[in-house]
């Protein structure tokens, strides 16, 4: 069979190097182990760049870019399944399992101007979800679950040229529960930057993202 004639599958990731391949291994592994059922959607930002969005369950967005190609341009997976792709991939070319669009629900910011409120210092980041693990532990409900008013408690307001931006709990939950923050580099910072409608922190690992005014959980 040549390769004019070979079946291509339904979906198609190529990420050319090793590291990248790695970087999106963790991201994923760290959406799983948050949740067995996620699902991540992979989108090309430009014809170099692959951008990886799950859904945690803090119902707060979480993203990370890599050097890499999705066939086709925008497509939803399971998360389990594109790991253990990505565990076993030995060439840069990736089935990264069946598309599971159906199974995405959470709308991305679409254009907008980003405007940068100010850096916060990892150190400060990591002070506050520490105080806020302990909390939830304390007044966990009967599933484990800390109660929604601790999770949109506001926990920092970050205060930039006539722009003051409120981050709830959650949002540091889902930085520290993906791994994003590495509170180990004293001198690293989290960047805050924040539309008219969406709040975004930046991390050296990842970002999240959330509707600064969200009407119903999950509805971005």
């Amino acid at each position: 069979m040549t390769e004019s004639t070979h079946p291509r599958t339904a979906t198609e990731l190529r990420v050319a190097e090793d590291a990248d391949r790695e970087t999106l291994g963790a991201f994923v592994a760290r959406a799983v182990r948050l949740d067995g059922q996620s699902v991540v959607r992979l989108r090309n930002r430009d014809p170099r760049v692959l951008e990886a969005w799950v859904v945690t369950p803090f119902e707060v967005l979480a993203t990370r870019a890599v050097h890499g190609e999705i066939l086709p341009n925008d497509v939803t997976v399971s998360g389990s399944e594109l790991l253990a792709s990505l565990t076993i991939a030995r060439g840069d070319r990736i089935d990264p399992g069946p598309p599971r669009d159906l199974m995405w629900h959470a709308e991305l910011p679409i254009g907008g101007h980003w405007q940068h409120i100010d850096d916060v210092p990892v150190r400060v980041v990591s002070e506050l979800t520490d105080r806020g693990v302990t909390l939830a532990r304390e007044n966990a409900g009967p599933h484990g679950t800390p109660p929604a008013s601790l999770m949109d408690q506001t926990v920092l307001t970050v205060s930039g040229d006539a722009s003051e931006v409120k981050i709830p709990m959650r949002c540091l939950f889902a930085l520290s529960g993906m791994g994003f923050v590495d509170s180990s580099i004293p001198e690293d910072v989290v960047r805050v930057t924040a539309t008219g409608s969406w709040l975004r922190l930046d991390a050296r690992y990842g970002a999240v993202l959330r509707r600064r005014q969200a009407l119903l959980p999950l509805l971005f």
